[in-house]
């Protein structure tokens, strides 16, 4: 097995095929549960950048054998060097703009996408080791980062439905409905941390928002200020963000 992975480490082209034919099956992988969730990076955005960062480290394995091998006359003769890991630092400079345009934020004051850009990064950056034939740690991150993009979400649900802090998103009809709501609010003895109003357009047919930051009691759930909340009759939409 240990000489198999030797083999499969040496700069020949059984090597370099299984190197990009794996970095693209790592990457559509983690791609395909992105995908199924609808996000602006799927399958192929993410088999293409995982493939793409391979590429870039055999180009500098293959500029570093070349200049030792057959070119290594013509370089001694200008004094050519190079650095093997030149294009796989660029690619992770590079990966920021593609992670950048993931990245939104809403109406509702809500940063989306930021799973999405550092599931693209952590790719990226897997696509270097398969590129370089650190076999091993491809295995162990494909792992983590499976684990982190479609196991971890579950706990970390579990928290955000239990913790203190809680973000409402209310929409209504008139500002002066904004006070009863916030005495409604105070009324089920939770702190009010934050607010943050913002006024409708008639003409859009947009109503009147508000952000609310509160801290809950420890006897009270999410579900509870939200059921309680429902209740008035003039409120249009209510969520937690």
């Amino acid at each position: 097995m240990i000489a198999a992975l030797d083999f499969m480490r040496e700069f020949n082209m059984a090597s370099v095929a299984l190197r990009l034919v794996l970095a693209m099956l790592s990457g559509g992988m983690i791609g395909m549960e992105r995908g199924r969730k609808r996000r602006a990076a799927g399958f192929r955005t993410y088999m293409l950048v995982c493939l793409g960062a391979a590429l870039t480290v055999l180009l500098s394995q293959y500029e570093a054998t070349m200049l030792n091998t057959r070119w290594a006359d013509l370089a001694q003769e200008i004094g050519l060097r190079t650095d093997v890991s030149r294009f796989g630092a660029q690619v992770i400079n590079g990966i920021g703009f593609l992670g950048a345009g993931t990245i939104i934020v809403t109406g509702r004051q809500q940063v989306k996408g930021l799973t999405t850009a550092a599931g693209l990064w952590a790719s990226a950056c897997m696509g270097i080791a398969v590129g370089a034939g650190f076999y091993e740690c491809v295995a162990i991150a494909f792992l983590l980062i499976f684990l982190c993009i479609r196991v971890l979400p579950i706990i970390d649900n579990f928290i955000q439905d239990n913790a203190m802090i809680m973000n409402l998103y209310v929409e209504f009809e008139s500002l002066n409905q904004v006070g009863v709501l916030i005495n409604k609010i105070k009324s089920l003895q939770v702190q009010i941390c934050d607010v943050e109003i913002e006024r409708g357009r008639e003409k859009l047919s947009q109503r009147h928002s508000a952000v609310f930051t509160i801290r809950l009691h420890r006897h009270q759930t999410h579900s509870q200020v939200l059921s309680s909340l429902s209740e008035l009759d003039w409120i249009c939409l209510i969520e937690e963000i």
